[in-house]
Parts: structure tokens; C-alpha cells; sequence
């Protein structure tokens, strides 16, 4: 059973805002402690308690020692485990429990603690770090170095990629490979031919399900962000996608055609980044939209709410077609190790 986990300096390691991985906030933290003593020259550093103070594996632990004894901030001695000093012949070593006062952790540091397994915490950052690059050409996903990365086994990183390759966002060659990308535009066009075809169906037996308040809830959301435009970004674009094209989809019973609708959502990537990258365009139609969408449902008019949401999918492939085409002309990001160009 994994460890019951918290996560350190309010976030754990992210992709995103060039946040470091978690060894290196781990590292980070303890030379912090030891620099300011609060960890005293002669307390004996185990990778163990040290994990469940942080809440992660040990791997990320034991990455963060090496680093600081090759600092020379810790030291190696006769017994298991590092000292917390430079000069180990002026200490005897001491097993003391830590405490997160020690550590520099925040006292509510037992309010932040996070149960879900490996793979589950550190699955949505590789998702955006993979989403991000495939507009950026054909990459390698070196799966030795995504476990490196988030100091995690190799286990944890296959099945994280198996996750993704579940969702199309990764394939695997002949050689056991893991690939991303190229984005192209047929397979979008592929994706929302598969969406128009399914979706409308699925609100229409999904629809007389759905609470009204929680509709009511959809809409104000919508009229919020067309109101004031100074709120709208990706975030908000995407959860108003998951409102009406998950949450809205979810009472369907058809679990193969649910399948399919959940491996199509290469679009939403791809608008996503666009809004990552461009912003949001003035007057974007995917808001009036999702209001029509919803304001039908709010009617019980089912029908009627179906035949608006295929609209809305087949204005909005041709416009994710334009937004691919402008996105290929930008920079390529910073990616993280772990992904390697092709081509």
C-alpha cells in the first residue's frame, strides 16, 4: 500500500509555471532546514521518515540526499542514513523524530494530506506537458526519465502512460516505444466527426436526467464569463467544456459509445493550448453556444438541445482547424526531459 501522502509548498511539483519537480522541492526545503538550524549537525537523515514527512515515495527523498551530499551539506557515516552537517567527525549521530517544525512545513501540514496513489497525483501534469507538445511534432516519451523526473518506479510511470494511451494521447512502436504526436488536422476533423455523430445523442437520453438547478448553475457560470470577459481563460473555457460536454453526457447508457466520446477529445487540446497561447478571442461563439445548448435543456426542449449541441461541434471544427494552423507557427515550449523530439 502506498503511502498516505501531504503535499509540500502548497502544490506538488508541476510542468506548468516552471515549478521544479519534487525532488528538487525537497531538496530545497532541507537545505533551507539545515542552513538555518533547524535540523541540528548531529540528527541522523532517513529516508524514511523523511517521505512521510513530505508525503511522497522515497525516491524523490533519496534523490534530494544525494544532491545535498554532493553539496557537501550532508555527510555519510558508519551507520545508515546521512548526517546533518558537513563535518561528521565533530557530531555523534543522533536518531531524532522529525517534526514539521524542523522541516519548515506549515502547521496544518496534516490538512493537506493527499491519499491518492502515485500515479493519480502526478498523471495530470504529464497529461499538459504531453498535450502541450503534440502540436509541436513527433516526440518520444523516454520512460526511464519520466521516473527520474517525478522520482517515482518505473511501474508508476507505465502506468501513468498507459492512462494516456487509453485517452489517444500516446501510442506505443514495434520497438515498445512511447510516442506523442504529430497533431494533425485529419485526426481533429476524425475526432469531431465522431463527437457530432455521438454527443447529440447522448444529451438527448442524458438530458430529462440532468437537476435543473444544477443546469441553472451551468448557465449563470456561461452569462458570467460573456458578461465579464476579463474572467474568461483557458481554465474557465475548459470547465464550461466539461460542464456541457461531460457532466451534461454523463446519465448516458450506452458505455461503448461513452468510450468512444471520452477518446475524442483531441479538440479540446488543441483549444485548450490556444487559449494557453493566443488568449481568449473577443466574443468567442463557444459561449452563446453552450448558453443556447443549455437554455433548451433548461426547457425540457431535449430535441431541440441536441440538434444546437451538433451545431456547436461542427462550428467549432472548423474553427480548432484555423487554431491548429495558427499554433504551429509558434515557438515550441519548454518541455520537460522526459520528452524527446523525433521530429
Amino acid at each position: 500500500m502506498e503511502d498516505v501522502v501531504l503535499t509540500i509548498d502548497e502544490s506538488s511539483n508541476s510542468v506548468q509555471e516552471g515549478q521544479a519537480p519534487r525532488y528538487a522541492k525537497i531538496q530545497e526545503s532541507l537545505r533551507d532546514a539545515i542552513l538555518s538550524q533547524r535540523l541540528p549537525p548531529s540528527l541522523v537523515l532517513l529516508e524514511g521518515p523523511l517521505a512521510r514527512m513530505y508525503g511522497t515515495s522515497r525516491g524523490p527523498v533519496r534523490k534530494a540526499l544525494e544532491l545535498l551530499h554532493q553539496e557537501g551539506l550532508i555527510s555519510r557515516f558508519e551507520g545508515r542514513g546521512f548526517l546533518a552537517t558537513s563535518e561528521p567527525e565533530t557530531v555523534t549521530p543522533e536518531r531524532q523524530t522529525l517534526t514539521p517544525e524542523m522541516l519548515g512545513l506549515a502547521s496544518d501540514y496534516k490538512s493537506q494530506i493527499d491519499a491518492r496513489p502515485i500515479s493519480d497525483r502526478i498523471y495530470a501534469e504529464v497529461e499538459e506537458a504531453v498535450a502541450t507538445c503534440l502540436a509541436f511534432g513527433h516526440f518520444r516519451i523516454v520512460e526511464t526519465t519520466l521516473s527520474e523526473y517525478y522520482g517515482v518506479s518505473r511501474t508508476v510511470a507505465r502506468q501513468v502512460l498507459g492512462r494516456l494511451r487509453n485517452q489517444r494521447l500516446v501510442e506505443k512502436d514495434n520497438y515498445s516505444h512511447w510516442l506523442a504526436g504529430p497533431l494533425t488536422a485529419q485526426a481533429v476533423a476524425e475526432d469531431f466527426e465522431i463527437r457530432a455523430l455521438l454527443e447529440p445523442a447522448a444529451l438527448r437520453a442524458s438530458g430529462p436526467l440532468l437537476d435543473k438547478a444544477e443546469l441553472e448553475a451551468m448557465k449563470a457560470n456561461t452569462q458570467r464569463l460573456i458578461d465579464h470577459p476579463e474572467l474568461q481563460s483557458a481554465e474557465s473555457i475548459t470547465r464550461l467544456e466539461q460542464d456541457l460536454h461531460q457532466r451534461c453526457l454523463r446519465h448516458y447508457r450506452n458505455r461503448k459509445a461513452c468510450e468512444m466520446i471520452a477518446q475524442s477529445q483531441l479538440p479540446v487540446i488543441v483549444n485548450r493550448m490556444f487559449f494557453q497561447t493566443v488568449g481568449v478571442p473577443p466574443n468567442e461563439p463557444l459561449l452563446r453556444e453552450h448558453q443556447l445548448v443549455l437554455d433548451h435543456l433548461l426547457f425540457g426542449a431535449f430535441d431541440a438541445a441536441a440538434s444546437s449541441l451538433q451545431a456547436h461541434l461542427q462550428a467549432a471544427a472548423e474553427r480548432t482547424r484555423r487554431r491548429l494552423k495558427v499554433l504551429s507557427v509558434f515557438p515550441e515550449p519548454d518541455l520537460p526531459p522526459y520528452l524527446l523530439k523525433i521530429s
